[in-house]
Order: C-alpha cells, then sequence, then structure tokens
C-alpha cells in the first residue's frame, strides 16, 4: 500500500457491531420472506448478476477482513475476477448499458465465496421494505420481480402497500452511527462511496490520505 495512504480498519467492537446489524437483516429478511411466501429457489434470474452499488467504508473493510481470512490462491482468483468485471462494466457503462455481469465473489460452483462477509443489499434484496428517511419522507420498495409476482397473485393483499415490509429504519441508523464511530468528526472530509464489490476488490482496502506528522 502507498505510504502516504492509512487504511481504515474496523475495531473488533465495530467488526462485531456491523456482523449484529446483519445478523438482523438476515432475521428481518428471513420473516418477511416467510410471511410472503417468497424463496429464490428455482429462480429464473440470479440477483448476484446485478449492478448493486455500496456506499459505506464500513462495509468496505469487513469485506476486505474477510478477504485476508482466506486461502491466498482463493483470494487471488476473487481479484483476477474483480479486475475483469471492472473492465467490463466500465465498457458496458461507456455503452449507456447497465451492467449484468457476475459477481466477482461466486465460485465456479456459483456459490459466494465471502458468504459471511457479504454485504448490506446482498442480504436485503428481494423483499418489500420501508424506510424512513433523515428529512422524514417515507419510502417503500417493492421487492424483486418475483416477490412483486407473489403479492399482485395473491388475493390476501388488495393493494402492494398492504404487504408485510421491513422497516429498514432502525437497522440504518445503526449504519450511520457505525460509519461515525469509525471515521471520528472528520466524516464530511472523506471521499463519498459510490463503488461495486468489484471496485472495492481491485482497489485494495479503504484508506485515505495520512497525516504528515504520521508518515
Amino acid at each position: 500500500m502507498n505510504t502516504s495512504k492509512k487504511e481504515i480498519i474496523l475495531s473488533p467492537e465495530q467488526s462485531g457491531k456491523l456482523a449484529d446489524i446483519y445478523t438482523a437483516m438476515v432475521e428481518g429478511y428471513d420473516q418477511v420472506a416467510a410471511e410472503v411466501g417468497l424463496s429464490c429457489e428455482g429462480c429464473p434470474d440470479n440477483c448476484c448478476d446485478s449492478y448493486f452499488l455500496h456506499h459505506t467504508y464500513s462495509e468496505w473493510a469487513y469485506l476486505w477482513q474477510g478477504l485476508r481470512e482466506l486461502p491466498e490462491e482463493e483470494r487471488k482468483a476473487i481479484i483476477g475476477r474483480a479486475e475483469k468485471y471492472v473492465q467490463e462494466s466500465r465498457a458496458q457503462l461507456a455503452r449507456q448499458q447497465r451492467p449484468q455481469i457476475k459477481c466477482p465473489l461466486l465460485n465456479e460452483d456459483g456459490l459466494c465465496g465471502l458468504y459471511n462477509h457479504r454485504l448490506l443489499v446482498c442480504r436485503m434484496h428481494g423483499i418489500p421494505a420501508t424506510m424512513t428517511r433523515p428529512d422524514g419522507q417515507s419510502m417503500r420498495f417493492p421487492g424483486c420481480f418475483r416477490c412483486q409476482e407473489i403479492i399482485s397473485d395473491d388475493k390476501k393483499y388488495p393493494q402492494e402497500q398492504d404487504a408485510p415490509a421491513m422497516d429498514r429504519t432502525p437497522l440504518f441508523r445503526e449504519m450511520v452511527a457505525l460509519e461515525s464511530s469509525l471515521l471520528g468528526d472528520k466524516r464530511h472530509l472523506f471521499p463519498r462511496v459510490k463503488l461495486t464489490i468489484a471496485d472495492m476488490i481491485v482497489q485494495g482496502p479503504p484508506a485515505v490520505d495520512t497525516p504528515f506528522c504520521e508518515r
């Protein structure tokens, strides 16, 4: 790593907090999915080739925490796939196409090679959800196409908003608090994160300019 850069590393406490948030997300997902009757089994689509962007240093650092726990051969294979993903996605974006490329974390068996360290979007995509923004505006997300089909065919839900939905607000607030804890009182000075998983892998662990007094 460039010596002018200082890596952003989660403390054991912060890493544990993020793991707890992820666990709560999975539990909330499972509850709503069971109520709706949503299952990924036999789905003709694959959300692991969707073009998702991620927005926190906390998740970026957590992803690299998981990568470093892998055997070197597996990690190198993932990095190689990530480099190809970045090249292909940039080419598709240049053609004004939304990339649809298999996630570099998927192994030859089509399974996530970093499942325990998968990110927020990977854990929550699919089910209906709601969120209240800091300005008080309420938002509702209908879920994936399969979920929408199930809800529209189910006579229990005359309207889409009648279907159960997971409230993301409390967990997102915890994520914001964790990000503030990680970045400290200079959070507003950090460049905003807007990266795919492949970008996070290719760019290496999150890092910021090291103060001159620490070089």
